[in-house]
């Protein structure tokens, strides 16, 4: 809070002057009467005497709230406007069934959907959207400002939903179609796959030129550690799957050639932690230029102190010639 006038608070010094002088000549006025015995006056003082010493009192704090009136108290604040070149980026999620392996806590599905979250809060200015892929591919949510709708999508993937598969090259074709007509000056592929490639009718690598020729990057993130690892074996008749050890192989080559291809870059992810550095890097490459202007806001507070004077003066002077009035003869 401040004041657009300050100097006229310079009056309050004159309030102990003021109210010095009051007392004085307030002595002057009274009639002493002198008693034998203090005794004589028990009982005389009534509500009505204590009420009228603090009358005066009231009147000084109406002349403190005028002074601060006139001082004009404002309550500042500042208005931001943001201008973001804003960038479309499409998560493509591997949701094959060996993206529930335990090598993550509890798996590596769960991990990718949580950091994804974490990802997406920290893109306020920007457009996203989700594709899934396993043995093919689909949009999940399109481009979209919507933070919690996009978070949502991304909570609801799972496993089983598309036939069994990695088909890399139909995630980033059915991302690079998405974003072939978006008007942004950036737009990005972020794909996060745990396998090889293995079905699907468009290649990774063709995909890649795709993106390349539409100017589309592709940002690769592998998860998983290789190896001897708890994985799914086989899916039961009720839908769940049955976990065994398995030996895990990943291509990092193809996924290394894919983001070249497209201007991006190709990250490695054998721990949780890990993924979360990545998507923290990834979200440093591609951050918008942004433009803040701030516009000083303010708002007058004066008006309330003049409406508490005017209610404190009429009570002062309907106390005053109403039931604590003096009557002299």
């Amino acid at each position: 809070m401040t004041f657009a006038e300050p100097y006229w608070l310079l009056m309050l010094l004159l309030l102990p002057v003021l109210i010095y002088f009051y007392r004085r000549a307030s002595f002057q006025r009274h009639v002493t009467l002198q008693v034998s015995r203090q005794a004589a006056m028990k009982g005389v003082k009534t509500w009505v005497v204590y009420a009228r010493s603090w009358l005066q009192a009231v009147r000084w704090l109406v002349l403190v709230l005028l002074i601060l009136a006139m001082a004009r108290p404002q309550l500042l604040w500042y208005e931001e406007k943001t201008e973001a070149e804003a960038i479309d980026i499409l998560l493509v999620m591997d949701i094959s069934p060996s993206m529930l392996t335990k090598d993550f806590s509890p798996d590596r599905l769960t991990v990718a959907k949580e950091v994804a979250n974490s990802f997406v809060a920290r893109r306020p200015f920007d457009r996203l959207g989700l594709v899934a892929f396993s043995g093919g591919a689909f949009t999940q949510c399109p481009l979209t400002n919507d933070r919690r709708l996009l978070q949502g999508f991304i909570n609801n993937l799972q496993v089983g939903k598309l036939k069994d598969g990695t088909a890399i090259g139909m995630g980033i074709a059915t991302a690079v179609h998405h974003l072939k007509d978006s008007p942004a000056p950036s737009r990005v592929v972020i794909l996060l796959t745990d396998g090889e490639n293995n079905a699907g009718a468009i290649g990774p690598v063709q995909a890649a030129e795709m993106a390349e020729s539409l100017g589309v990057r592709i940002y690769t993130v592998g998860i998983g550690k290789e190896g001897v690892v708890l994985s799914p074996s086989y899916r039961n008749p009720n839908g769940t799957y049955a976990f065994a050890p398995r030996e895990m192989t990943f291509d990092s080559t193809l996924l290394v050639q894919v983001s070249s291809l497209s201007q991006g870059r190709f990250f490695r992810a054998y721990s949780p932690d890990d993924l979360r550095t990545i998507y923290t890097e990834i979200d440093q490459l591609e951050k918008a230029k942004i433009t803040i202007s701030r516009v000083a806001q303010n708002t007058e507070l004066f008006f309330w102190l003049l409406d508490a004077a005017f209610c404190l003066l009429v009570l002062e002077l309907f106390l005053r010639w109403g039931p604590l009035r003096v009557i002299t003869v």
